[in-house]
């Protein structure tokens, strides 16, 4: 099969470190198998104060005894606004003998850069947006794979609870753990490996806990709070009590039969909520009665009266959370 053409640009775009890099090395093969690299191959980074006239005038040179020249621009999203309009000007009409990549971590669909970047062609765009949480582990376990080994569901959970979402961090971590497993004449990593081999690095992020919160999991809510480090407990407070409005909001709508509209009640409070966002809700509402979530919130605004006054702060949110998970009171306890 014929390979397809390369196209004069690129976007690569995403936050998934790993996944990146990857699809820049490919690229870079790609373009290295149509042409020498050693003098045909420019890196500029918006981070380190690359200027737009540069790099525009990189892409436009010729390549030297070869048909390709690769103009790499790294951290392109922070690249001044005058940068990124030559930019933007140059992809309008891209010089044919040279293959432009952009790396951006975060870049909006609704900019300039990215709309003329998208307009080079098919695919010239490539998507490196990271797995949600709930498909890392299983990435996790890929990786393992490629490095001679193997993680089982909890192991793979377990890493990410201490690494993150840093997919590099996270591969660079299995290949420690399959080192040290395969040494030993093994080729499966489990639980013990990773608490006993592993730095927790990762914070714990206020969505995981209001997470669990709604699913009125006491044990993993413990879990999460033992392992808060930086955190003002009135604001985590905050976050929860948003998500028990939700609950409610969500709960008023299924008893009136109109859980449909969830996503556009929700975002009449925050137009920024995403419809993934609330997937969760129906579900989790269920758990509940609407007593319970009046009840939630009456409770919070007793326990911010105690930190404010106070009270042990981590202590009042301890006892707030079990409280909700366990369907008791402030005044019973």
């Amino acid at each position: 099969m014929a390979k397809a053409q390369l196209l004069p640009a690129y976007l690569i775009v995403g936050e998934d470190t790993l996944k990146a890099e990857e699809a820049l090395r490919r690229l870079t093969d790609r373009v290295a198998q149509e042409g020498d690299l050693d003098f045909n191959r420019e890196v500029f980074d918006g981070a380190q104060g690359a200027e737009g006239q540069a790099i525009v005038e990189a892409a436009n040179t010729l390549p030297f005894l070869s048909d390709l020249r690769l103009v790499v621009v790294k951290n392109a999203e922070k690249l001044p606004k005058e940068s990124s309009e030559l930019l933007v000007s140059y992809l309008a009409d891209p010089n044919p003998t040279t293959v432009m990549a952009l790396v951006a971590g975060k870049l909006a669909k609704n900019t300039r850069l990215y709309k003329a970047a998208a307009k080079v062609g098919p695919r010239s765009v490539i998507d490196c947006t990271p797995k949600k949480g709930k498909k890392l582990p299983q990435l996790v376990q890929k990786m393992a794979e490629t490095h001679g080994t193997s993680l089982d569901w909890q192991a793979a959970e377990q890493l990410v609870e201490r690494v993150g979402t840093d997919t590099v961090q996270l591969d660079a971590e299995v290949k420690k753990l399959s080192d040290v497993v395969i040494a030993r004449g093994g080729t499966a990593i489990g639980v013990d490996d990773v608490e006993h081999l592993v730095t927790r690095v990762a914070d714990v992020k206020p969505w995981d806990l209001t997470a669990a919160l709604a699913q009125r999991d006491a044990h993993r809510c413990a879990l999460l709070i033992s392992r808060i480090q930086d955190q003002s407990w009135p604001g985590l407070l905050s976050w929860c009590v948003s998500r028990i409005r939700e609950l409610i909001v969500t709960k008023a709508l299924e008893q009136r039969g109109e859980g449909y509209q969830l996503v556009e009640q929700i975002r009449k409070v925050n137009p920024r909520v995403q419809d993934w966002q609330l997937r969760d809700h129906r579900r989790w509402a269920a758990r509940f009665t609407s007593r319970e979530l009046r009840q939630a919130l009456e409770d919070a605004a007793e326990a911010e009266r105690q930190m404010k006054t106070g009270a042990d702060a981590q202590t009042v949110f301890e006892l707030w959370v079990l409280g909700v998970c366990r369907g008791t009171s402030a005044a019973s306890r």
